[in-house]
């Protein structure tokens, strides 16, 4: 009967210990830092997480995801008449269209162990409705994780400047991909 108990016991822990715990982030604490590249220069910004969570089993990660605040979206490299100019630019229709679509959201669909606290994931990103598988590394440490990853505006419908679609725009072209560098406390 003894034995029966303990064996009873050490199955309720081991059920327990493998269920999924969600980890709220602390948007807060957290950052995610844009920069989009032109062939005169670049610019630098950040834009705010609303709402986001990591899910794991045990030490485990096995899922995630994220509401951004599109209408956070700001320049880090101007100031005063051009700073306000590019972020109205960047919300406008050109690229962001945050009036109309004020969110953002990735949503982690499959995730791989890539090494000690390391893992690839495949998740859905969709940016002004539309919605597009992205891969990228994300190092999770203690009760942090860490991600960069690159984004192709042009598969958003974001087409602006773009020479993949206005061959003859020279210096005026801005780069097709944009890279996003998360910094995530939980």
């Amino acid at each position: 009967m003894k034995n029966l108990k303990a064996i009873a016991l050490a199955l309720v822990l081991s059920i327990v210990s493998v269920s999924a715990q969600t980890k709220k982030v602390d948007a807060a604490k957290s950052s995610i830092n844009w920069l989009a590249k032109k062939v005169t220069g670049q610019h630098n910004g950040t834009v705010n997480i609303k709402d986001a969570a990591l899910v794991f089993k045990g030490e485990k990660l096995v899922g995630g995801n994220f509401t951004v605040d599109m209408t956070s979206l700001t320049d880090l490299d101007l100031t005063g008449e051009w700073l306000g100019k590019l972020n109205r630019h960047l919300k406008s229709e050109d690229f962001f269209s945050t009036a109309k679509f004020p969110t953002s959201t990735l949503v982690f669909k499959t995730i791989g162990a890539k090494g000690k606290d390391v893992y690839t994931v495949t998740a859905d990103l969709t940016i002004k409705g539309i919605t597009n598988p992205v891969t990228f590394d994300i190092t999770v440490n203690g009760n942090t994780a860490t991600t960069t990853f690159n984004v192709d505006r042009t598969k958003y419908d974001i087409k602006y400047n773009s020479k993949s679609f206005f061959e003859s725009i020279g210096d005026k072209a801005i780069y097709d991909e944009f890279e996003l560098k998360v910094n995530l406390k939980f």
